[in-house]
């Protein structure tokens, strides 16, 4: 059922929420603020189809020429690559310290789990012996059965390890510490327990009466860290939402983050809970400050339809209603407050290069004039992620040059963007071997080095991805030191719990020391940038093939299965080793897009790829045997969705736009949610 506002047909869930939830307690007026939205749609939807025409067109022109798909020259000659900008320094103001002039962990939550999204919000601050405690983190385990004293121990001696190397006492150990701590350097003491660090504060948790206080000669009970700085909250990558009852689900969990009021009810081990949002500490931020990720250009949505009758743009509507809905915090309507120097925090997915971002900066724009926002009110981050603007980094900041506050590198999305736009060149390295491909060395040392030319810090985020493996945290203790010292002051991790443990990492690095350190060097060539990872001449054999077929195979239907049947955008999904990995439509694109490429060029036939499909369905199904909601894919291939989503994805690879999995995930998951109707 539609409604008609200022000539939309809009959803009547959607429309009520706006009318009934959003609006009144702004003071702002239905009819005004529609007929705005429906200026800024007649004004936007139109270039915004022109810009994904010219995606469209680029990319034919490279399959018209694969051979040339990793030349400069051509690529400058189709319109690819632009002349970059003069040196320039981002304009961006009213910027808060998290983003601006802290380093720290940054979690990425899907909006659609409030639950998930309290959790993340509150990872502002974690217990640095239960993060220990629980997991890999230290050798060995926890006996079952209650508290374990010799793993307490191995934990307070690790904790207090940490305190001695980012808080060294006068004299002494913290091992032995027994009074009051007297610092080396008094000026990391903020109160008689609390301390700074590399700009990040260390909470010293001093209980007699606590089971392990009580053992402590100063009575010690707990160190806790100042963590997840900023949370992604997220419309895109991480959610199933394919129509206006999933639309309005995740912008209801925005709003009441804004409001401050967002509860989650749940059940644990037969004890009822609620998880509500974390008040401040005293002068202290409570909460880690919020992004919200709107989705990409690409896609449209049956929430809004316009005037010719068209779905509206997806991306369009986000940025009107996050921004809307954001009011409540700009204006200091909700009980804890967001952003302390009023600004909105939008996260921009997917652009290509920087005609689209000017797009969404003069989008910004109109809805800064809808709302009645001082002009760069609201804030962008520019994800990137696609080839395009990889190579166009520079120019497509100078884009958003006095709204930016974020750049960062997604090794999956970009890898799935270069198979596709040189699918025709030859088949690609195996999966396994992409992180040592040519590109992805310039490309993680490009972003950072433009981003530093640019002026970004101090001003804003220079981010690193994602840490995929949320049980393996020895190994991200062990690896995930490159990002602060590769000169980024934030990147990725999939829980709370990895964000106390990944905030160790800032503390071993003065990451804007280092940002200084590496200021000066050169800026790694295209040449290398655009180096296609093609494997010429590779001879494999039946076995090596069939194994990464497997491997793809078992991810793709791994993550689709819980997408289509349960609307499930991001969880953590067993790999085909068993080993659970966070998974989003991110890994789905690499490995639908490495197969479809692997087709194209005979290196695997079409039934080779229904035999893996076929080998893996059997291995997920026992991977979810446990799952009540769960549907079996196989022997039932010709009736699941979610079978038959996960071949689409493959055999109709080539025809994706840029290798994008959205349309086909949207089309099968409408269809299941029709059917269970």
């Amino acid at each position: 059922m539609t409604v008609i506002r200022s000539g939309l047909s809009v959803a009547e869930p959607l429309a009520r929420f706006v009318e009934e939830r959003v609006l009144p307690g702004l003071d702002i007026e239905a009819a005004g603020w529609w007929a705005g939205v429906a200026e800024i749609f007649a004004r936007f939807a139109p270039e915004n189809r022109a810009l994904l025409a010219k995606r469209d067109a680029l990319q034919a022109a490279i399959d018209a020429a694969p051979a040339r798909a990793g030349e400069a020259a051509f690529l400058r000659e189709i319109g690819y690559l632009v002349d970059p900008p003069a040196p320039f320094e981002i304009g961006t103001r009213n910027v808060d310290a998290e983003i601006a002039r802290m380093a720290g962990p940054q979690l990425v939550v899907p909006a659609l789990n409030a639950r998930f999204v309290l959790n993340a919000a509150n990872a502002r601050w974690g217990s640095l012996y239960d993060a220990l405690y629980g997991t890999d983190a230290l050798p060995g385990a926890a006996r079952p059965g209650g508290y374990d004293p010799e793993r307490g121990a191995q934990v307070i001696a690790r904790a207090k390890a940490f305190l001695d190397a980012a808080v060294p006492l006068a004299s002494g150990s913290w091992t032995t510490l027994a009074e009051a701590p007297v610092l080396a350097d008094p000026a990391q003491q903020v109160g008689p327990w609390l301390f700074r660090h590399h700009g990040l504060h260390i909470e010293v948790v001093v209980d007699r009466a606590h089971p392990i206080g009580r053992d402590d000669p100063a009575g010690i009970a707990d160190v806790v860290l100042e963590a997840a700085l900023t949370t992604i909250v997220d419309l895109e990558d991480s959610i199933a939402a394919v129509d206006a009852e999933d639309k309005v689900a995740a912008y209801a969990n925005w709003l009441g983050l804004m409001r401050g009021d967002l509860e989650e009810r749940f059940d644990k081990g037969g004890t009822a809970l609620t998880r509500r949002l974390a008040p401040d500490r005293g002068a202290l931020p409570g909460r880690a400050l919020l992004f919200v990720r709107n989705v990409g250009h690409l896609m449209t949505t049956p929430a809004v339809r316009l005037p010719s009758g068209g779905e509206a743009p997806e991306g369009v509507l986000d940025a009107i209603l996050t921004s809307t809905i954001a009011l409540y915090d700009l204006r200091g309507l909700g009980r804890y407050r967001n952003s302390r120097t009023g600004s909105v925090y939008i996260v921009k997915p997917k652009m290509h290069g920087p005609e689209e971002c000017g797009f969404t900066d003069r989008l910004f724009d109109a809805v800064e004039d809808l709302l009645v926002l001082p002009r760069h009110t609201i804030k962008v981050g520019v994800m990137d992620e696609e080839r395009r603007t990889s190579a166009n980094l520079a120019a497509c900041i100078h884009a958003v040059r006095d709204r930016i506050v974020f750049i960062n590198t997604g090794f999956l999305d970009r890898t799935g963007d270069e198979i596709h736009t040189g699918m025709r060149a030859g088949p690609m390295v195996p999966k396994g071997e992409m992180k040592g491909a040519e590109w992805i060395g310039a490309y993680e040392d490009r972003n950072v080095r433009i981003g530093l030319a640019c002026g970004l810090s101090g001003k804003a985020q220079i981010g690193k991805g994602m840490w995929a493996a949320p049980d393996r945290m020895a190994d991200m203790l062990a690896q995930k030191i490159a990002h602060p010292m590769s000169g980024a002051n934030t990147a990725w991790v999939p829980s709370p719990t990895a964000a106390t443990l990944h905030a160790l990492h800032y503390h071993q690095v003065d990451v804007f020391a280092r940002q200084r350190e590496i200021a000066g060097e050169a800026i790694p060539g295209l040449a290398p940038l655009l180096t296609v990872p093609l494997a010429p001449g590779r001879n494999w054999s039946s076995e090596e093939v069939a194994r990464e077929l497997d491997n793809n195979a078992q991810g793709i239907l791994g993550y689709v299965v819980r997408w289509i049947d349960q609307g499930v955008g991001c969880s953590k999904v067993p790999d085909i080793h068993d080993i659970g990995l966070m998974e989003d439509r991110a890994t789905l694109r690499i490995s639908s897009q490495h197969m479809a490429n692997w087709l194209l060029h005979g290196v695997a036939r079409a039934d080779d790829i229904d035999a893996a499909l076929r080998r893996m369905a059997a291995k997920v199904d026992a991977q979810n045997a446990a799952d009540p909601r769960y549907r079996p894919m196989a022997g039932n291939e010709a009736t699941s969705l979610a079978f038959q989503a996960a071949r689409a994805l493959i055999f109709e690879g080539l025809g994706q736009p840029n290798g994008y999995t959205e349309p086909l995930l949207h089309r099968f998951r409408a269809e299941a949610k029709a059917i269970a109707r």
